[in-house]
């Protein structure tokens, strides 16, 4: 160990260490902020646009489309929300995936938890079936799961969307909260055993506040990709007074596109999209929360 140690010249000037690495970090921590910041614009800007946009009139939208209105126009979004039934689309979208995501918390919790601190014959097996699901393209369900629908008079109706749905979301969702309530603390349900409680007790008391980072974040996940699902609408989803908001901004993209009212246009986008960034700016902490506690498991 005296053998390694640096020799040093008396009254020679200190050469100050440098630690392995700095030199890397040095030169890959603007590169990583110039491409953060690249990304951010390239999401951003586009958004943006579509706000302004949304605010002027079908002359400024064509003729000037880079610089803001010359008055803002808040009538766009009552006429899109009234005339356009951006309105109706909105609750038809509420409705099916409100029911949609509390079905699929329920469901996916209790299979989670069941399959994370339950050992039973084939509980491996289950749950490979369910990681399964996720690598299933969906596309190729289309055709039977028309059929399954119409058969059960499900055709159409907010229920066999709910139901559809909630089994598109059920896998992602039960192999996220796996890890949680696999990691969860057994001391504490023994000892909530102990006091007493049941099975579902120690669940719905115990278990399931604990798990409450996991399960804010897949219910935010589950609630940006079921409010922005398409394909499975599309072919289920055959009146168009039940419409969600995917299939009502196409067809309006259609009608508004003839009528070339492209300031209806960018307001129905605009509502569109504002449960989406309203749920990602209120509970972005929950999400970096959710994502952390899982990666440390």
């Amino acid at each position: 160990m005296t053998a390694l140690r640096e020799r040093t010249v008396p009254g020679a000037p200190a050469v100050p260490r440098r630690r392995l690495g700095g030199a890397g970090r040095g030169v890959g921590d603007p590169i990583a902020q110039a491409f953060l910041l690249g990304w951010a614009a390239l999401v951003t800007l586009p958004l943006l646009w579509a706000v302004v946009s949304s605010l002027k009139t079908d002359r400024e939208i064509l003729t000037s489309p880079w610089t803001p209105p010359a008055t803002p126009r808040f009538d766009n979004w009552s006429r899109a929300w009234e005339q356009a039934s951006i309105g109706s689309y909105f609750l038809n979208s509420a409705v099916v995936v409100g029911g949609a995501l509390l079905l699929t918390m329920a469901l996916g919790a209790t299979v989670a938890y069941a399959l994370a601190r339950y050992p039973f014959r084939g509980n491996r097996l289950l749950y490979h079936v369910f990681v399964a699901g996720m690598l299933f393209p969906v596309f190729l369900a289309l055709v039977p799961l028309f059929f399954v629908v119409k058969q059960l008079g499900l055709l159409g109706t907010y229920p066999g969307l709910i139901l559809v749905y909630a089994a598109y979301a059920l896998p992602f969702t039960v192999f996220f909260l796996h890890s949680f309530f696999r990691a969860l603390p057994t001391e504490i349900a023994e000892a909530a055993f102990l006091d007493g409680c049941s099975h579902w007790g120690v669940f719905l008391r115990v278990m399931l506040p604990l798990a409450r980072p996991g399960l804010v974040s897949i219910a935010i996940f589950n609630f940006l990709g079921l409010w922005n699902q398409y394909l499975l609408p599309l072919v289920l989803n055959p009146d168009p007074d039940r419409y969600v908001l995917a299939q009502g901004l196409a067809a309006l993209s259609v009608s508004q596109g003839y009528r070339s009212d492209w300031s209806g246009l960018f307001a129905g986008l605009t509502i569109a999209m504002l449960p989406v960034l309203a749920a990602y700016v209120l509970f972005q902490r929950q999400i970096r929360t959710g994502l952390t506690a899982g990666a440390g498991r």
